[in-house]
């Protein structure tokens, strides 16, 4: 059994851990940290995990993390650079879901998050956290970055035309929408519900904060610099993500829909769906599964790949979950299983 410990349950992510947890026949939860819900039952801040969670918020302490074989950090951005060497000083792995960890390039990181890095020495040694692409390094690794959302769903589209070598590197366009979770469990009015409800906006269009980890990754997979334009915008919807990704083919003879076919026919939450399909949010919603569609408009070079996930989950929480599980040799669907919820 895996001892568990979950830096900053209360957000939206780490609510996410504690449901899919609860149900992993081997993780055990011992220690969920909140310094602001210090002592309040983690069931009264989410009913849902009444009779089935029965931890109280409790104020972070090394020792006491440093007692798990795994700490989640469920953190805003810089919170985990500060905290976790200390704790990896013990033994303890760690799973990092924000982006602390996750840009190899200190000083981009620093540019796009607006602070110093307090962990530097650290970065080299995490291992980017995609399982379709990391497998074997994630399996011996003591540091995990888990990815964004957003670069989860763009990498997957784009990663078997990469490594294909049949796109032109130079064009790659990424217009991604993601549900309001994807903003965070913080109070904040352009996430108001008669914000938000009948509405559907584009945000960050000059840069988004995702934009130079799904570079880094891209770059990774083709071996070579990519050029992407990425585009963000917010959906009407509680959870789930939709990228429209296009990509223009310098090899016109390669049928995409094989392609993809074969390099996904052996991955556990990747769904490449037959020819002509268009995936749906609500198909993955609450699963760790990743929804794919290729077209090719006219049988021409462009190439439109359509791709669903849940943010909170393959996004997030449960992609945390599928590392864990190589990280400690389990059964690499564990806890994770259960399909999407329709309606």
């Amino acid at each position: 059994m895996v001892k568990v410990g979950i830096v900053g349950g209360t957000g939206y992510t780490g609510a996410e851990l504690l449901r899919l947890l609860a149900a992993h026949p081997n993780a055990d939860v011992v220690a969920i940290t909140s310094r602001g819900e210090k002592g309040v039952a983690v069931a009264k801040l989410y009913p849902n995990l009444r009779g089935i969670v029965d931890l109280d918020f409790v104020a972070p302490d090394i020792d006491m993390l440093a007692s798990c074989d795994l700490v989640f950090f469920a953190t805003p951005h810089g919170v985990a650079q500060s905290t976790v060497p200390a704790i990896m000083a013990t033994g303890t792995k760690v799973i990092d879901l924000s982006a602390d960890f996750r840009i190899r390039d200190i000083a981009v990181w620093e540019q796009w998050y607006g602070q110093a890095h307090a962990a530097p020495e650290l970065v080299e040694n995490a291992v980017y956290g995609l399982p379709e692409y990391n497998r074997s390094a994630i399996a011996g690794a003591d540091l995990v970055a888990c990815p964004g959302c957003y670069p989860t769903a763009v990498q997957l589209g784009f990663m078997p035309m990469l490594q294909a070598g049949c796109v032109d590197t130079a064009d790659l366009i990424a217009n991604s929408a993601s549900g309001v979770s994807g903003a965070g469990r913080q109070a904040s009015v352009a996430n108001l519900l008669p914000e938000v409800s009948d509405s559907f906006k584009a945000y960050a269009a000059s840069g988004h904060r995702h934009q130079p980890e799904i570079e880094q990754g891209l770059t990774d997979m083709a071996s070579k610099s990519v050029n992407l334009t990425f585009v963000p915008h917010l959906l009407p919807i509680n959870r789930g993500i939709h990228a429209t990704l296009y990509a223009n083919l310098t090899d016109p003879s390669v049928d995409v829909q094989a392609l993809f076919e074969q390099a996904y026919a052996d991955e556990p939450f990747v769904d490449v769906l037959p020819a002509g399909s268009h995936p749906e949010t609500r198909s993955v919603r609450g699963s760790n599964y990743c929804r794919i569609a290729v077209h090719r408009p006219g049988n021409g070079r462009k190439v439109v790949v359509l791709v669903v996930e849940d943010n909170l989950t393959k996004g997030a929480s449960g992609q945390a979950i599928q590392c864990m599980n190589l990280m400690f040799d389990l059964p690499e669907n564990a806890g994770l299983s259960a399909p999407g919820m329709v309606p």
